[in-house]
């Protein structure tokens, strides 16, 4: 059994060992950081499994260890979209990360150092393998659902496909089933400004400076796709920033512009940034992607009945039209989603998404009824919040959430 260790922070923290990863590296001990909220029923069967986006923590909401507000405070509680009167709530932070759970800035035993770029890629399937563990440890045999949104859309997908008879219901908001090559692109660009930082010394800067300024400008170019060019223009515009009042002997504050991503800068560490970006930009459900990783047995299955006139037939909703030109991935896509065909999904986009747009969000229901799943659930929101909308928008998101779950 593993033992806790304490740590008010994070919660709890358990030890682990994984044998490989994806992508063939061993990690031979990590530690999972995790909080939870509710009361596990004794049949253990209201778990919800709560995945984070890129850099949040496990601390989702207060608890009576730590009373700071969490990332997802507004929906989770007595009453709100994740009830805390009904489920138990259990939140995790990813390996890679640097909020408790194992990742580059974590002590390698091997050499008592940081691993630094020591630390071996992990792959979204590797956080969601991490977070099964602790629901071994846990005693949860099957979670009645997985939910995420951002990257934690990829992970509850991910837990789903990776294991179907152990979820309930899958909750998916603002998530993809494979990384666009415009969010690549884009996370590339973030994490190019960040190792061009000469500070950030190939990963190696624990014993000195930070890649503060590399952090920040990769903060500000995520920024500009969390949200929407038209709430930009609502809250800001073009209009002129009028300067504070001073006199000759007074020095200026530094104007908000120069200031921000400071607090991001001071808390989160930057590889992993590096690190976790890059499992993103990885995520692929496709089957020929599954295949070339050693994940699927065949990149296409001789029992499948996918064809093109499925598509049609099966991607029909309420909410959008059949595809009229499916991109050419789509049945691939269908093939590498066929573990998921039987699980109930909540499929949530945003009009206003830049990073992970509604289309991505059709294709991904598209896909999932093509797998031959008939319990798929799909909704798009308008509103000008962009991706940071399941942030923001409670009545919507959260209501959405409730009715699925109920």
């Amino acid at each position: 059994m593993p033992m806790l260790l304490g740590n008010p922070s994070y919660g709890k923290q358990l030890p682990f060992r994984f044998r490989t990863l994806t992508y063939g590296s061993p990690l031979p001990s990590f530690d999972i950081a995790y909080e939870t909220w509710g009361t596990l029923s004794p049949e253990r069967d209201n778990a919800i499994l709560l995945h984070t986006g890129l850099s949040a923590s496990s601390h989702a909401a207060s608890t009576s260890v730590n009373s700071a507000p969490g990332w997802w405070e507004k929906f989770i509680g007595p009453g709100k979209a994740l009830d805390t009167n009904q489920f138990f709530i259990i939140c995790t932070n990813v390996i890679g990360g640097c909020y408790g759970s194992t990742g580059p800035s974590s002590i390698d035993p091997s050499t008592g150092r940081p691993y630094a770029t020591n630390f071996p890629i992990v792959s979204i399937f590797d956080m969601v393998r991490a977070q099964f563990r602790l629901l071994d440890h846990l005693k949860v045999d099957k979670l009645y659902a997985s939910v995420g949104c951002s990257m934690g859309g990829m992970q509850s997908l991910a837990a789903g496909w990776v294991h179907p008879e152990r979820v309930g219901k899958i909750v998916s908001i603002s998530g993809t089933a494979r990384s666009s090559p415009s969010a690549v692109a884009m996370r590339y660009a973030q994490r190019s400004v960040l190792m061009a930082d000469p500070n950030w010394n190939h990963g190696f800067y624990y014993d000195g400076l930070p890649p503060h300024t590399g952090m920040k400008l990769a903060r500000q170019i995520a920024t500009i796709t969390y949200r929407s060019g038209p709430e930009w223009d609502l809250r800001f515009g073009r209009q002129m920033r009028p300067l504070p009042e001073q006199t000759p002997k007074q020095t200026p504050d530094k104007p908000e512009c120069l200031l921000y991503g400071e607090q991001f800068c001071l808390k989160y560490d930057a590889n992993s940034l590096i690190y976790i970006s890059k499992a993103m930009d990885l995520f692929d459900l496709t089957a020929s992607s599954l295949f070339a990783n050693h994940l699927m047995p065949s990149a296409a299955s001789s029992t499948s009945t996918l064809t093109p006139s499925t598509t049609h037939k099966s991607s029909h909703s309420k909410s959008h039209p059949p595809p009229v030109n499916p991109p050419p991935h789509l049945t691939d896509l269908a093939e590498g989603m066929l573990p998921l065909s039987t699980i109930p999904i909540l499929v949530l986009g945003v009009q206003s998404d830049i990073l992970f747009t509604v289309e991505q969000q059709r294709e991904m229901a598209d896909a999932l009824r093509m797998a031959g799943n008939d319990r798929v659930s799909y909704y798009e929101l308008g509103g000008v919040w962009g991706h940071d909308t399941f942030l923001i928008d409670v009545l919507n998101v959260g209501g959405a959430i409730r009715g699925f779950l109920s």
